[in-house]
């Protein structure tokens, strides 16, 4: 027997709309073409990469209230692919169409105390913290916590920007007046012994789909690569995905959320971060999944069902950064077993992430570090002996 259609499921051929004209816009906009929505972009910048490949656009600053309830009018539901939208613009465009995750979820992971103390009271375990007003409070929470410990803005940094590793209390005038705005954030320093994250989708019903964990490599401060599944204990694992999912369920998201952890030397759980969009470790779901991170952030904001987040390969993913990553592009193409993609950004400047490639492994096959490298092809670097 047929099942009845879900009730305020988005129907084929409404527009979604994205704030944010990225690649994660991007490929957000093309998730949701194969489900038979069109995209309606809304950016500042009259060449974003995700204009390339949606129905329509809107050229406007974030915070044009006039352009913003423009906008709203012209689509059926509000999504977001990064977090440098305010909270308040985000409230504009719910006054007129469903916004997806709503503006409390944003104004919570867009700023780093109240995330903090958002988690804590989930019950989610992170690095010591104290809030920074001033070189006395500075002074104060070193003397708590401890060094090293990581100063950081409460907003808008990411990729290593906006904070500063204190290793000795002479650090800390020069730390203090270098970071703004203010107030700042004081963490204690985590031994860690491998960063990693975790996707969860969560739809208006309630309904939830948890992806694996992962590991996460840095290289200059920006993810490099990103092994799925994490090459962690399965009790680690799992752990990090109960976390996901209680966050996602008190915040009461509707969309996508990912979730960093630290993993400390004795195996305990720390979560970093929260972002409530498709996140740059979850690219390996594009080739890796049934459903990737992007249609799920597209099903959940449509209220379509979630099916369950699994995987069919194991998978590592590789950013490519500009410009050396990219002059290799014509060599990506030729190696068997990369998969490129390419995020149609005309700037290739420095640190800036232009692409990824994917390689996929037998599901519970995925190799050592040495395989990792031989499969990389041009773009792998063996480990040190």
């Amino acid at each position: 027997m047929r099942r009845p259609p879900m009730a305020n499921m988005l129907p084929p051929l409404a527009t979604i709309g994205i704030i944010g004209g990225g690649q994660l816009g991007r490929m957000t906009a093309m998730a949701a073409a194969r489900l038979g929505y069109r995209s309606h972009i809304f950016a500042p910048e009259p060449d974003s990469p995700a204009f390339q490949v949606a129905s329509a656009h809107s050229i406007a600053d974030y915070e044009d209230e006039i352009a913003l309830a423009r906008f709203a009018e012209q689509v059926d539901v509000v999504t977001f692919e990064f977090e440098n939208i305010s909270a308040e613009a985000l409230a504009i465009l719910a006054a007129h169409r469903p916004v997806r995750p709503g503006p409390n979820v944003l104004r919570i992971s867009q700023d780093r105390l109240l995330e903090k103390t958002f988690l804590n009271n989930a019950d989610v375990q992170t690095a010591p913290w104290r809030a920074i007003t001033s070189l006395d409070d500075l002074t104060h929470a070193i003397a708590k916590l401890g060094l090293p410990a990581v100063l950081k803005t409460t907003r808008l940094g990411y990729d290593g920007k906006g904070q500063f590793l204190l290793r000795s209390p002479a650090d800390a005038a020069t730390a203090f007046a270098q970071l703004n705005p203010k107030p700042l954030i004081l963490e204690g320093f985590v031994d860690f012994a491998a960063e990693g994250s975790v996707l969860v989708a969560r739809g208006p019903a309630g309904a939830t789909s948890v992806f694996d964990m992962v590991e996460n490599r840095h290289r200059d401060h920006i993810l490099d690569l990103t092994l799925a599944p994490a090459p962690f204990a399965p009790e680690t694992r799992a752990a990090a995905q109960a976390m996901a999912l209680r966050i996602a369920e008190q915040i009461d998201l509707v969309g996508l959320l990912a979730v960093e952890f630290f993993i400390d030397r004795n195996g305990s759980v720390i979560a970093n971060e929260i972002a409530p969009r498709p996140h740059n470790s979850g690219h390996w779901t594009l080739d890796a999944c049934p459903v990737s991170q992007f249609e799920m952030q597209v099903r959940a904001v449509a209220g379509l069902p979630l099916p369950p987040a699994r995987r069919h390969a194991d998978a590592v993913m590789k950013n490519l950064i500009g410009p050396d990553d990219m002059a290799l592009w014509p060599t990506i193409l030729a190696t068997d077993g990369l998969i490129p993609h390419h995020y149609g950004k005309r700037e290739n400047r420095p640190g800036r992430k232009l692409g990824h490639v994917t390689m996929l492994f037998p599901r519970n096959a995925l190799p050592g570090e040495f395989g990792i490298a031989a499969a990389l092809g041009p773009l792998g670097t063996p480990p040190e002996p």
